[in-house]
């Protein structure tokens, strides 16, 4: 049986709520001076601690595809192409891309059997991907349009200050 996701069952307010918190505690924790690394890796656990998530992590471009970075939860695949699976999908289409039944979406990379819904953001500067977040969800559908303009606003914000 799957784990249902907390955050889930919370209305729209206690939501929004959770991801106020979770900005604050990030503009209080990232630090340009800290370097990219440290600070990918801190921003995927604040976000993993704060939320009941599968998997959170970063992929960055490195040789012409996507590579594993900072993250957590179980293990990950370590590269992935252009194009392929949830990820490559927005790097290539340079947007936010949300599967509600990964099983479903075409061309989607199973690195654990256990996920099933994903959300993925690219880093965006002056308009070039850097790398994406990626985060999985046990639960089928549980990404909605407050994950999405919420995760969105972080992560540019969060692109502007380690680039």
């Amino acid at each position: 049986m799957f784990q249902t996701n907390l955050i889930q069952v919370m209305n729209k307010e206690t939501k929004q709520e959770e991801f106020s918190a979770l900005e604050a505690e990030l503009r209080a924790l990232i630090l340009p001076q800290d370097g990219l690394i440290s600070n990918m890796a801190n921003f995927c656990a604040a976000l993993y601690s704060r939320f009941d998530f599968l998997w959170v992590g970063f992929y960055m471009i490195d040789e012409g595809q996507l590579r594993l970075g900072p993250f957590q939860g179980p293990v990950a695949c370590t590269r992935i192409a252009k194009g392929k699976g949830v990820c490559g999908s927005a790097w290539s289409l340079k947007e936010t891309v949300v599967a509600n039944d990964v099983h479903k979406f075409p061309g989607h990379i199973a690195c654990s059997a256990d996920s099933n819904s994903e959300i993925v953001l690219p880093l965006l500067v002056d308009n070039e991907v850097k790398g994406v977040l990626d985060i999985d969800s046990t639960a089928f559908g549980y990404f909605d349009e407050i994950d999405q303009e919420c995760l969105e606003n972080i992560v540019k914000w969060f692109a502007s200050v380690v680039y």
